[in-house]
């Protein structure tokens, strides 16, 4: 590596920290607001109120973790611009089908890495290093959805990255690609569900992690460790159900079929 595309990356890091941490609390903030202010909006999941000093920590957490994911997706800018990617901005560089199978395909891949990735992490071993912070938060806020540890941050950053030096993906689809995994992110960790609970068990959302399904994996730790789809805890097993709130109890369910949604 040349010095210049060095200095290249580090100015570019320092960008894209400060873009991620912005994006992040402006998202999360408006999400808090929008769920939380007043009577609320949505299902309420939680068991107990916001604890302040949790939240700060959930914070301080996120924008540790922001040049961690910074730094790799500035190196796929810096080799974008020096012609060292798959990454494209002409949509007629590929058939215009591939932008939406591109989407796709990306989604899957981030899905498939991150299930498997995320219940390594809950090993005994690796646990306590890389996603004990996350998991401090039983009863998550939307602050919570990029509070990781720097390992686990330093583990998961890279994937997609990597897959933009390989796999064409057009820059418009990797920026909503983004936005979707940043409002997906929000959503499951807000303490309420936004979605109606007929809709739960009802395609497509019986397919998708919602925030019902990954407020269940704060609370019991054992299960649902999916990022957008919910097959691969139905096929190997680690999907439970939770009950809905009802008011004057837990809203804690009980562990069902991996089949059953």
């Amino acid at each position: 590596m040349s010095p210049s595309f060095v200095l290249d990356v580090a100015v570019t890091t320092l960008a894209l920290s400060l873009i991620i941490a912005v994006r992040y609390l402006i998202v999360a903030a408006a999400t808090h607001a929008l769920l939380w202010r007043g009577e609320g909006r949505g299902r309420p999941l939680n068991h107990t109120p916001f604890v302040p000093a949790r939240v700060r920590r959930e914070i301080v957490a996120s924008l540790i973790s922001s040049p961690i994911y910074a730094l790799p997706a500035a190196m796929v800018v810096e080799l974008w611009k020096r012609g060292g990617t798959a990454v494209y901005a002409d949509v007629t560089q590929h058939p215009l089908w591939w932008l939406p199978a591109s989407f796709v395909i990306y989604l899957l891949a981030h899905d498939a890495f991150y299930y498997w990735l995320h219940r390594a992490m809950h090993h005994p071993r690796l646990f306590a290093w890389t996603h004990a912070e996350h998991h401090r938060s039983r009863d998550p806020s939307p602050f919570a959805s990029f509070a990781f540890d720097p390992a686990e941050a330093a583990a998961t950053a890279w994937f997609l990255p990597a897959l933009a030096l390989v796999v064409p993906i057009h820059w418009g689809v990797a920026l909503a690609l983004l936005t979707l995994m940043s409002l997906s992110a929000v959503l499951n960790h807000a303490g309420r569900e936004v979605w109606p609970e007929r809709w739960l068990a009802r395609a497509p959302l019986k397919w998708l992690i919602t925030a019902t399904h990954h407020d269940g994996h704060h609370k019991r730790f054992n299960g649902n460790y999916g990022l957008y789809f919910r097959f691969w805890d139905q096929l190997a097993g680690t999907e439970f159900v939770e009950r809905p709130a009802r008011p004057g109890r837990s809203t804690r369910g009980r562990p069902e079929s991996a089949g059953s949604a």
